[in-house]
């Protein structure tokens, strides 16, 4: 009998250490990212401000800052982990839209991004871009306000085509609202774009479709589509 105690007593200390030693997975945490918005209250109803936007195209960011907290205007655009520091000479008048080029270097070589902003902060787009190496960029742009943080996710998709490529995401929790850009591996123009509403449970929707869910600082997914292929989406902050 006291064989018997003493083999379930290993028998069990065993299992208890292989259990102990699995890793435990952690999730993911852009330690980059900052938790409240930049910008300032003064701003949230004019064309001042801080306005983010997704690169795809290569895969990137951009934080364009129209005098926030001060009287410069500048951007700054991370892509492929390159960045690239912009500015624009172009003045800001109030009660107006705002128009402006944002110049700058890639590589030694001349960077140009026309920047396109609504009187009340709407609208906001990126109209034309110059970056060598990367021809055909496209930008999903947000303006962040006093009270809504904009977040950029970066990340890939795949497809049962199959077919794989970026899948960049821009969104606001708090205005409930997401936009996303898809380009296929080796495409030169944006082949795919996505946008909805974020449910009340941190679902993805676009007309119906709940594509991904976002957890924390990531976002997956799967969902079928418009022609019955099923489509996976994984993505991360990145800023």
């Amino acid at each position: 009998m006291k064989n018997t105690i003493l083999l379930l007593f290993i028998i069990v200390s065993l299992i208890s250490c292989k259990k102990s030693s699995t890793p435990a997975v952690v999730a993911y945490k852009c330690a980059t990212c900052i938790a409240t918005p930049q910008a300032i209250a003064a701003n949230d109803a004019g064309s001042k401000g801080i306005y983010k936007g997704v690169v795809s195209g290569s895969t990137g960011t951009i934080v364009f800052d129209v005098q926030n907290a001060g009287t410069t205007i500048t951007a700054i655009m991370v892509l492929d982990g390159v960045t690239v520091n912009l500015t624009s000479g172009v003045t800001w008048v109030a009660n107006q839209p705002y128009v402006a080029p944002f110049t700058g270097t890639l590589n030694n070589l001349a960077v140009s991004i026309t920047f396109s902003v609504g009187s009340s902060g709407g609208t906001p787009t990126v109209t034309t871009s110059s970056i060598p190496g990367h021809p055909g960029s496209s930008f999903k742009i947000l303006k962040e306000t006093s009270t809504s943080l904009v977040e950029v996710f970066e990340g890939a998709y795949h497809t049962t085509l199959p077919e794989d490529g970026t899948f960049n995401l821009i969104l606001s929790r708090s205005a409930k609202i997401w936009g996303a850009d898809a380009r296929k591996v080796g495409a030169t123009a944006t082949t795919g774009s996505a946008g909805g509403t974020i449910t009340a449970d941190n679902k993805l929707v676009d007309t119906g479709t709940i594509v991904g869910t976002l957890s924390g600082d990531e976002i997956t997914g799967t969902s079928l589509d418009g022609n019955g292929k099923t489509v996976t989406i994984a993505a991360k902050r990145t800023l």
